[in-house]
């Protein structure tokens, strides 16, 4: 710092001038390059079928978040002008000679000319002064953990940026950033709506620069170089952000550190150099975080094609969800008190944007690794609105399970192999039924000793036991609201409140030993409705685990029954072994019950007994060797009809007196002798 004095000239002016100078090579030395990518799920989303069931979808994109990069240096950004020339090049601080030091706009100068645009006067009129930023401070600083008020760290209407959004989109500048950011500001009058537009228009014109990633010799961060190619990396969009909020009149820090972005593996360290760069504005008398890079889009798993997507969450984000994926290098800038730890940092479970934006609050345990007790991990979540889940533990839904909460899911895994597996989990709202699962969360369960003894049939599909779900599908009150029925001698009668326009139709799935055959699997199972109460009595074939599926549709609706839900049914006990119940025909309402006998299978040579509640016929009669009438009693149909000498017994009902037709209802089978 010193006097510059000029010679004597009839032409010159002399000036006396306080010169800070930055050389540029040491200020890129100072900080190597970061390099941090946009948001979103490292795993492929799951499409749903329409009945609370998921199938995979595809792998299109993959977020960009936080792969290590490089270390050898971008080209360095000029503080103001978009002049660029040969030779050695400072930038210098211009200051009143007695004044002290603040941050005023700087002015690059190099070899050659070099004109300066007007920052002042009739075509400025947009532009302000910059005060010098402030370090955050008390009231900068946000109560830890999240309050869970607000996904934002200031109120923020979006219906009003509407406008200022739209506006913003159409803006094509690409000739000079003040010309850019002149054009932003005639719809942008306050700083809040100043910051918007300049967020709404890299969000959406600047693409992640792939081929510079790969290639560091075509990757350049300059702010002009970023606006007219249309493209960089986080360190580029950082610094594009910060230039037009400072020529806006914006205090913004361009902020490093380290990010769980893409490439981030579960649990991993931290340590060296900075991989990512981000922003801090001030607003409001206080400082706010964003990350444009992670606000406009993502690239493929290939890390080759960029596509803009655009993420409101990083647009002012609360610091205690910020904090989750982004760790700067001074704790200051977390603003959070008390600040978080790097080891906590690394050891927190991973929250991406989805998890907040579709309303979920926190997951539990709260660490990125997680250990089995037994056999078993646990995980639940917390939410707000109905929301659906579904699950992967290596990549398959099998071995666990999910059921759903009306304000969450809990989810209980047994892993059939030892050592660390990841488990996925997948969320959506519940009014979509037809939209895809998106990852919210994903954890690094260790398993000491598997629980050998659990082997849940492939069969079962997750969400598994009754939930708000299948109350919004009209079963109410369920007799059994836990997912899993035990059952000692493999019998069991599960009831549900609701409404007569609905059909029912359930089966019995898996057990072990060979499937059972889908019809078989409908016969394990009978239906008895009384009034609004709806009873699925179940006959185990063997001792197991088996999956009872229940379906639904309107009795109006001409199309098929919608899945709904299933159970879990166990019997540990090997004795247990019933036959099936008898075959029933279309003829057969659901309102009608089968007292006796339940067995579809009848002893040979004998006389069996007969009781049936069927209500609106004329006449029930049974049809073995012979053709048994039977007599209404009380409401029931009885009689009894002899065996021998038949391999099949049906009951029919003749419903219309004036007429001789016989339905056939039901069907038995006889032992052979």
């Amino acid at each position: 710092m010193g006097t510059m004095d000029f010679k004597t000239d009839p032409s010159a002016v002399t000036i006396n001038l306080l010169l800070i100078v930055h050389p540029e090579e040491a200020a890129s030395k100072q900080k190597g390059p970061r390099e941090g990518q946009t948001e979103g799920s490292r795993s492929p989303g799951l499409q749903d079928d329409g009945n609370g069931n998921s199938r995979s979808e595809s792998p299109q994109q993959r977020a960009l978040e936080g792969q290590q990069v490089s270390r050898e240096p971008c080209k360095q950004a000029e503080a103001v002008t978009p002049y660029s020339s040969k030779g050695t090049q400072v930038t210098v601080e211009v200051h009143p000679k007695d004044s002290p030091p603040q941050l005023f706009k700087k002015l690059s100068f190099g070899k050659g000319p070099r004109r300066l645009p007007s920052l002042s006067g009739q075509d400025n009129r947009a532009f302000q002064r910059t005060e010098a930023p402030r370090p955050p401070g008390g009231k900068d600083l946000h109560a830890y953990p999240w309050d869970r008020s607000s996904l934002k760290s200031m109120p923020v209407d979006l219906q009003q940026f509407e406008k200022l959004d739209a506006y913003a989109l159409k803006v094509n500048v690409r000739s000079s950033v003040e010309e850019l950011v002149r054009a932003l500001l005639k719809q942008a009058h306050t700083d809040l709506e100043k910051v918007r537009a300049i967020w709404m228009w890299i969000c959406h014109h600047i693409e992640y620069d792939v081929v510079g990633y790969h290639n560091k010799s075509q990757l350049s961060c300059r702010p002009i170089d970023v606006l007219q190619t249309g493209k960089s990396i986080c360190e580029g969009y950082a610094g594009l952000f910060e230039h037009m909020c400072s020529l806006a009149g914006i205090q913004c820090m361009k902020l490093f550190g380290y990010s769980k972005g893409y490439g981030y593996k579960l649990g991993q360290t931290f340590s060296g150099d900075s991989d990512h760069a981000w922003n801090a504005v001030y607003l409001d008398g206080r400082w706010h975080l964003l990350d444009s890079t992670w606000g406009s889009g993502s690239v493929d798993d290939s890390f080759t094609k960029f596509t803009f997507r655009y993420n409101e969450f990083y647009f002012l984000t609360h610091p205690a969800l910020f904090i989750n994926n982004h760790f700067p290098d001074n704790s200051n800038w977390q603003l959070l008190k008390p600040a978080l730890t790097l080891k906590d940092f690394e050891n927190n479970i991973l929250h991406n944007s989805n998890f907040y934006t579709l309303g979920l609050l926190a997951a539990h345990p709260g660490t990125a690794v997680i250990q089995t007790v037994n056999g078993k991990a646990s995980v639940s979540v917390e939410c707000r609105p109905a929301t659906l889940f579904t699950f992967k533990l290596q990549g398959a839904e099998q071995q666990g399970l999910l059921t759903l909460k009306k304000q969450g899911m809990k989810l209980d895994v047994y892993p059939q192999q030892t050592g660390r597996q990841t488990l996925q989990i997948f969320a959506k709202p519940s009014r979509a039924s037809d939209g895809v699962y998106q990852c919210v969360l994903e954890y690094a369960v260790e398993c000491a000793a598997a629980d050998e003894a659990v082997r849940l049939p492939r069969e079962l599909h997750q969400p598994v036991g009754p939930s708000w779900f299948s109350e919004r599908q009209g079963f109410l009150r369920p007799s059994h609201p836990e997912p899993v029925v035990h059952t000692n001698d493999g019998r069991c009668a599960l009831t549900f409140s609701m409404g007569r326009e609905l059909s029912v139709l359930a089966s019995l799935h898996g057990g072990g030993g060979g499937s059972l055959p889908e019809e078989l699997g409908r016969r394990h199972v009978m239906q008895v409705r009384r009034g609004n109460q709806l009873q699925l009595q179940v006959h185990l074939p063997r001792a197991g685990t088996f999956v009872l599926k229940i379906y639904a549709k309107k009795k109006s609706d001409p199309g098929n029954y919608d899945y709904i839900f299933n159970y879990l049914l166990s019997c540990l006990n090997a004795a247990a072994q019933w036959p099936p119940f008898p075959q029933s025909y279309s003829g057969w309402r659901q309102e009608w019950e089968v007292v006796e006998p339940l067995s579809g299978v009848l002893p040979a040579g004998r006389t069996v007994r007969f009781r049936l509640r069927v209500q609106g016929v004329a006449k029930v009669l049974v049809q073995a060797g012979d053709c048994c009438p039977l007599t209404l009693s009380r409401g029931l149909w009885e009689g009894s009809c002899s065996t021998a000498g038949c391999s099949e017994v049906f009951v029919m009902v003749h419903e219309n007196a004036n007429h001789s037709f016989y339905s056939h209802v039901l069907k038995y089978q006889v032992e052979s002798q």
